[in-house]
């Protein structure tokens, strides 16, 4: 019998705004349940964001992880990889389970859709048209009927649900390539995770259910299956979580204001903090 694989996590922050407080849960549970096992903790900067990835943000986040006593390995970053989901997204278009989609944001939000995890539900409207010829570049989406007639059933392990049978089919037929960029969030991250070596995807139950698609997309690429351990989150006193859309206090205000850092992180273990859950 051979020997399990070492623990590898990740923290993955954008730098398109300032950590806050459920950043750096994220990152504790990440790092502790790593070192606990004798592993690696990784840090990757998703910076693909165009123009609102900032590097002096990436900075700002490395001052902040160190402030609360973590210790990391770097590894490369987003935007240096760009070729790899080229390619990988060229793979899926080959294998006819990409279409162009020239839908923008405010035609989707005008049809009857039902909204769930992942905000509007797309109903596949360009399925099965041409892109239009109005010189924009279109976003291509997954036929998410036909993946799954690709892979038939798949399963995923999350520490605290168990086995769980991948349907991503509550997306609708999700973004795999933006306007923008050669990669959405879905594809951008397993590739990542994949070539990062990440065997236990942390992250917060916010993003439970996209765990679904990227399970597929991980059959559909024939990459290696990590397990998921999907965290609670940290909530404001209004019981909204925490995010860098609603302003949510930096941690770097209070580095630069002299919290102890050290104290904070102890805290956020206990999960003994106003607003937490």
């Amino acid at each position: 019998m051979s020997d399990p694989l070492p623990i590898v996590t990740r923290f993955a922050p954008s730098p398109n705004g300032s950590l806050h407080l459920g950043h750096a849960y994220s990152a504790i549970v990440a790092h502790d349940l790593a070192r606990a096992a004798g592993g690696r903790f990784l840090l990757r900067i998703e910076d693909i964001d165009g123009p609102r990835s900032r590097a002096e943000l990436a900075d700002e986040f490395r001052r902040d992880l160190e402030w609360l006593g973590l210790e990391w390995e770097e590894v490369p970053a987003q935007s240096t990889r760009l070729a790899i989901y080229e390619r990988e997204a060229a793979r899926l278009a080959d294998d006819g389970l990409l279409y162009p989609c020239t839908c923008t944001r405010a035609q989707i939000r005008d049809l009857p859709l039902r909204t769930g995890e992942d905000g509007f539900e797309y109903p596949g409207s360009c399925r099965g048209r041409c892109a239009g010829s109005d010189g924009e570049a279109p976003a291509f989406r997954l036929d998410v009927d036909r993946a799954m007639e690709s892979v038939g059933e798949v399963v995923w392990r999350d520490a605290k649900k168990g086995s769980v049978i991948a349907d991503p089919r509550a997306f609708g037929d999700v973004v795999i390539v933006r306007r923008d960029l050669p990669a959405s969030y879905h594809l951008a991250a397993t590739l990542d995770d994949a070539a990062d070596g990440i065997t236990l995807v942390t992250r917060g139950r916010d993003l439970f259910e996209s765990t679904h698609v990227h399970r597929v997309l991980q059959e559909l690429l024939r990459l290696p299956v990590p397990e998921w351990h999907h965290h609670d989150l940290v909530l404001d006193d209004n019981g909204e979580k925490l995010a860098k859309r609603r302003g949510s206090p930096p941690l770097a205000d209070r580095r630069r204001a002299g919290d102890d850092g050290l104290m904070l992180a102890e805290q956020l273990r206990l999960r003994t903090f106003e607003g937490g859950t």
